[in-house]
């Protein structure tokens, strides 16, 4: 893989501050919400919370397989990994992901009940480069 394309999706995945990550409903039509990044391994595993009251849970408990999108809106540029949703519920990850100031959406703390974390495992990566070239790529070359 070209070290540029890696630094490239990498520069972009650190920089993002809102990504878009996509369901699918029962009806099988896929469903996009806008979230924050908590955090991102190496462009494999990528890290969200969330109510565990919300639709998106219930999709995903249904049907794990999901996307994120990446971008740069000004010069769109833009990532979309594919993979498969996996969902925390447990204090100890719950705990490692917590930041202050999340009690404004969970005011249980750590342990309350509608407070639980995305692990979205990528397999796929398409790039968009800004200029109409456009890659794709298996995770592991990625890393």
């Amino acid at each position: 893989m070209d070290k540029k394309i890696k630094s490239e999706i990498h520069k972009l995945c650190e920089s993002s501050k809102i990504n878009y990550l996509a369901s699918v409903n029962e009806d099988g039509f896929p469903q996009m919400k806008a979230m924050l990044t908590m955090k991102q391994n190496n462009m494999k595993e990528h890290f969200f919370s969330t109510n565990t009251s919300s639709k998106r849970v219930s999709q995903f408990r249904k049907n794990p397989k999901a996307s994120v999108y990446y971008c740069e809106p000004d010069g769109f540029k833009g990532v979309l990994f594919t993979g498969l949703i996996e969902i925390f519920t447990d204090h100890d990850t719950k705990a490692f992901f917590w930041r202050e100031g999340d009690e404004i959406y969970y005011p249980k703390g750590v342990d309350d009940e509608d407070y639980c974390i995305f692990k979205f495992t990528a397999e796929t990566a398409n790039y968009y480069d800004g200029e109409g070239g456009i890659s794709t790529h298996a995770i592991k070359e990625l890393m």
